[in-house]
C-alpha cells in the first residue's frame, strides 16, 4: 500500500489524535509549571472537577501557603513581583498604591486598583474528577486558589450555625471531597456553587494514603527569601516600568479589599482587581485558622 493510500485510510484516525492534542494544549497549564493543577471550562463556559485537599507536607505546619504579588503594565514594561508583605515586610509598589488611594483623587485611586497586590494560596491536592483531564485523576498536585475558596475552606472548618459539625477538609481519613463548580459570570470565573461532600477517608487503605501524602511538595518554599526581592530591587523596577527616575516615599500600606477570582494561571500577567475601598489590614479568618491547625497540632 502506498503511503497516500495510507494516509486515506487514517484519515479519521489522524483527525481524532489531532482533536485530542488540541485539547490537551487548549486546557493545559499556562504556567507551565507541570506541578500546577488547573480546572478547565467546557463549551459552555462552565467547569466541573473534584479534589482532596491533603495534609500540610511532613516536616511544614500548614496545609496552605498564602502569597500576594503584583503583576502590572506600564510605559517601560510589566513589573511582575512576589509581594514582600507576604512576609510582613515594607513595599515600594504598596507604598505608591497608599500614597495614591490617600490623594482622594479617583483616578488615582483607579491606577492604585490596577496595581494593588493579588492573594493567592497554594495548596497540595489529589485529583478525584477531572472529567476535563482524566489523565489528572488518581495524582496529586499543587492547585493555586483564591480568597473565595479558601473562605469555603474556613467555612468548613468554622461553620456558622451551631447544627453544623466543623470538618477539617485536609484530614486523610475525617476529611472532605471539594466539588468544584465554575460558571463564568461577566468574564470571570464565578466558584459560588462550590461545596464540600459529605466526610469520608479518601481511601481504605492507610498505606495508599500514606504514599499519597508523600507526593505532597513543599509549600513553605514559595515563601522563602528567595522568592522575593529586596526592596530596592522592587523599587528600581517600579520606577522603570512607569518611566519616572525619582524614587517613591517609604510609606505604611494601607490594604485595599482582595480583587475578584481571574482566569489567569500561575503569574499570569492579565491579572486586573475590581474596584473596591479601603478595608483593614488585619485578616481575622486566617488568624483564627492559624490557631485551628495550631491546636490540632498541640492535641
Amino acid at each position: 500500500m502506498s503511503n497516500f493510500a495510507e494516509l486515506k485510510r487514517k484519515s479519521q484516525t489522524n483527525f481524532d489524535f489531532l482533536q485530542k492534542e488540541l485539547k490537551k494544549s487548549t486546557n493545559a497549564n499556562s504556567s507551565g509549571d507541570e506541578r500546577l493543577w488547573k480546572p478547565a471550562l467546557d463549551a459552555t463556559g462552565n467547569g466541573y472537577a473534584v479534589v482532596r485537599f491533603l495534609p500540610a507536607p511532613e516536616g511544614e505546619s500548614l496545609p496552605w501557603a498564602k502569597l500576594y504579588n503584583h503583576a502590572f503594565q506600564g510605559p517601560g514594561g510589566w513589573l511582575i513581583d512576589n509581594c514582600p508583605t507576604t512576609k510582613g515586610d515594607q513595599c515600594p509598589v504598596c507604598a505608591a498604591n497608599n500614597k495614591l488611594w490617600n490623594s482622594g483623587v479617583e483616578s488615582d485611586k483607579e491606577i492604585a486598583r490596577n496595581r494593588k497586590r493579588k492573594l493567592s494560596y497554594y495548596s497540595n491536592i489529589y485529583v478525584v474528577k477531572d472529567s476535563a483531564n482524566p489523565d489528572n485523576e488518581g495524582k496529586v498536585f499543587l492547585y493555586k486558589y483564591g480568597k473565595k475558596i479558601h473562605d469555603k475552606v474556613l467555612a468548613a472548618m468554622q461553620p456558622e450555625f451551631d447544627d453544623e459539625t466543623p470538618v477539617n477538609p485536609f484530614d486523610l481519613w475525617e476529611g472532605a471531597n471539594f466539588k468544584l463548580k465554575i460558571r463564568t459570570i461577566g468574564g470571570y470565573w464565578n466558584y459560588d456553587a462550590s461545596e464540600f461532600a459529605s466526610p469520608t477517608a479518601l481511601s481504605t487503605n492507610d498505606d495508599e494514603m500514606e504514599s499519597l501524602w508523600k507526593q505532597a511538595y513543599s509549600l513553605e518554599a514559595f515563601t522563602t527569601n528567595d522568592q522575593f526581592k529586596s526592596y530596592d530591587e522592587i523599587d528600581t523596577r517600579m520606577n522603570a516600568v512607569l518611566g519616572v527616575s525619582r524614587p517613591v516615599q517609604q510609606a505604611q500600606y494601607e490594604e485595599e479589599a482582595d480583587p475578584i477570582p481571574t482566569t489567569g494561571g500561575f503569574n499570569d500577567p492579565s491579572i486586573m482587581a475590581a474596584p473596591a475601598p479601603s478595608v483593614p489590614a488585619t485578616d481575622s479568618a486566617d488568624d483564627d485558622a492559624l490557631s485551628y491547625f495550631q491546636r490540632l497540632a498541640e492535641e
